[in-house]
């Protein structure tokens, strides 16, 4: 199938021309027709797959001009970097289209984007959190939205968007087209689609957990972490073979640690993204990572999840993922565009299961590499690597039993304090002999006496 079996129109066609796109992905050649119908969509394709075009193809088709200063489309997507990324990519496609279109993220100014919106606009993308505060303050309206798309849904709930993402359905029209696109079909993700999509239509390219076939997966058992960066350093230190390497952590410490230790070697070649990070410095890191200024880039899941980097000839799993669906996400990031990559995983003993856990869901074994004799094995323990020790007889954590408790003792009877309930007031008045008549203040007096 080519473009021109999508009977797209002519400035679709001119744009792709100029990118050099002759052929849909199947995800696009699939998505097309069921976008362009209106009817609501779920797609499930693996990261990597054009699922951005497979969406913005049938909807800038049929996008009319209009001057109307309230958005038509809105995008939602889990991270600023994303939110880049999507703009950029529906402006490549709208070179000889004119729309007007906006991205809008937390960790920026709002007044900025506040005017922005005030100017008008026909396509917002958009992380579901400033969505939501531009809609409360009311200078983003949201009446005229007539399609709703979820790009990364899956990532999204991880985050914990999940109630954010229903107070934005809230606040929609009710009449509008729900696109929603993932990369697995999770419990969470199934829960959203019935909720609140109308007899959605599936469209599903590969199974969850099926490899791209054109990545070959090979795998190290490494002891500790020293070892792996002694590992590391000696695979990328091949710089013809290893030119574009993406290496994946388990969190934010670890990309800290990791980049630590990588820049004593390679320096001006490294470079780090994770969410402790400035937006300016991610983004930084991303565009020199993308033009090949850097040629490693050290990331966590949340961040490099649905970038797309081109030409990246290595994934590095440096630490192996707890779920087996991250693997997929990650390795992902390579082979893009129907090119070749490859994929490695470091995995120590303590991550075995996590490596079966990823056999099983791809029903198939990672062939497994000895480490080059040139690599030292190192002795030396990380603190997350060290056996915690249990002092069961340190006398500063043991309880004695035969303690002397804290120090009690019956309060003095001044300070006891006897709830009088409604009889108090006329204790009180008893015991300060009130008057008994407002009128006659020396009633008492004149009492005594007698």
């Amino acid at each position: 199938m080519t473009f021109e079996d999508l009977n797209l129109n002519t400035p679709l066609r001119n744009a792709l021309t100029d990118l050099g796109f002759t052929t849909p992905t199947p995800i696009q050649a699939e998505a097309f027709n069921v976008v362009a119908s209106g009817k609501d969509m779920v797609g499930i394709a693996q990261t990597g797959t054009g699922k951005t075009f497979a969406y913005m193809f049938p909807i800038l088709k049929n996008l009319k001009f209009s001057t109307q200063e309230n958005p038509r489309v809105l995008i939602l997507v889990p991270t600023r970097e994303l939110v880049v990324q999507v703009v950029e990519e529906i402006e490549k496609l709208s070179k000889y289209i004119n729309n007007r279109v906006l991205g809008v993220y937390g960790g920026t100014n709002i007044n900025t984007q506040k005017q922005a919106i005030a100017e008008g606009l026909d396509i917002l993308v958009a992380t579901p959190g400033r969505l939501y505060d531009l809609a409360l303050s009311r200078v983003l309206q949201l009446k005229s939205i007539q399609k709703l798309v979820i790009d990364e849904v899956d990532v999204m709930l991880d985050l914990g968007f999940r109630h954010q993402l229903i107070n934005i359905f809230d606040i929609l029209p009710q009449r509008r087209q729900n696109i929603m696109f993932s990369a697995t079909m999770t419990e969470d993700v199934d829960a959203l689609i019935n909720d609140f999509f109308k007899s959605p239509e599936r469209v599903s390219i590969a199974v969850s957990g099926t490899p791209l076939e054109n990545i070959s997966q090979t795998r190290f058992n490494v002891p500790n972490f020293y070892t792996k960066v002694n590992l590391l350093i000696h695979l990328l230190n091949d710089i013809e073979t290893f030119n574009k390497v993406l290496i994946f952590v388990a969190y934010k410490k670890m990309a800290d640690r990791l980049f630590e230790k990588l820049d004593e070697t390679f320096r001006e070649e490294l470079c780090v993204i994770h969410s402790n990070k400035t937006q300016n410095y991610r983004l930084r890191s991303i565009e020199q990572f993308r033009s090949s200024e850097n040629r490693i880039l050290i990331a966590t899941d949340v961040m490099a999840r649905g970038l797309d980097i081109d030409n990246v000839s290595h994934v590095i799993n440096f630490d192996t993922p707890d779920y087996p669906e991250n693997y997929m996400h990650r390795i992902g990031r390579t082979g893009r565009a129907e090119r070749k990559g490859e994929a490695l995983v470091f995995s120590t003993e303590k991550e075995q299961d996590a490596i079966n856990s990823i056999e099983d869901l791809m029903q198939m074994e990672i062939p497994l590499l000895d480490i080059h004799d040139a690599v030292e094995i190192s002795t030396e323990l990380i603190e997350e690597e060290r056996p915690q020790i249990k002092e069961r007889n340190n006398p500063n954590n043991c309880k004695d039993e035969d303690a002397v408790g804290p120090a009690f003792h019956e309060k003095a009877e001044k300070n006891s304090k006897e709830n009088l309930g409604g009889s108090y007031k006329f204790k009180i008045a008893a015991k300060y002999k009130k008057p008994k008549t407002r009128g006659d203040k020396n009633y008492n007096k004149r009492n005594k006496r007698k």
